[in-house]
């Protein structure tokens, strides 16, 4: 079933919602009104850097989402999109519909002329990582974070 990948529409909070609750869901970190709304008001705010695109059926149901920034890269001398979230909802996975988020990430990265796409998974996550191995390449780069 083919989808087309798109930027969400600000009339789109709950079928957004409902991907995104999902995605909640899978790590474990469920997604409070409060945390959605906040999430959401970056997203259709022009002025923040979080953006959104949807997969969307022929049906015109939301199956999925990807939300990603840009984000500067000082010693390449160049911008990169960062990729935060990706998801796909359950039914709806190994039908490419992952795959073409990613692509409609990296074309929208290539139209602002950005030298990257990058993003992390968590490192049990082998059905993701299945999929990333043949759409980018894995680095040698380890993550920290720093609790505030």
């Amino acid at each position: 079933m083919p989808v087309q990948i798109r930027p969400v529409e600000p009339n789109e909070f709950f079928p957004w919602h409902a991907v995104y609750s999902g995605y909640g869901e899978f790590y474990e970190t469920p997604l409070h009104d409060e945390k959605a709304v906040l999430v959401w008001s970056w997203i259709t705010d022009e002025a923040n850097e979080l953006e959104c695109l949807v997969a969307v059926d022929e049906s015109g149901e939301v199956v999925g989402l990807a939300h990603f920034r840009e984000f500067a890269r000082p010693l390449a001398g160049s911008r990169g999109i960062y990729l935060d979230d990706l998801f796909v909802l359950p039914d709806r996975r190994k039908q490419g519909i992952a795959s073409a988020l990613i692509e409609g990430v990296a074309e929208v990265g290539r139209s602002r002329g950005a030298s990257i796409v990058r993003w992390i998974t968590a490192k049990d996550n082998e059905t993701a990582r299945s999929l990333y191995k043949t759409v980018a390449e894995k680095t040698q780069w380890v993550t920290y974070d720093k609790v505030l």
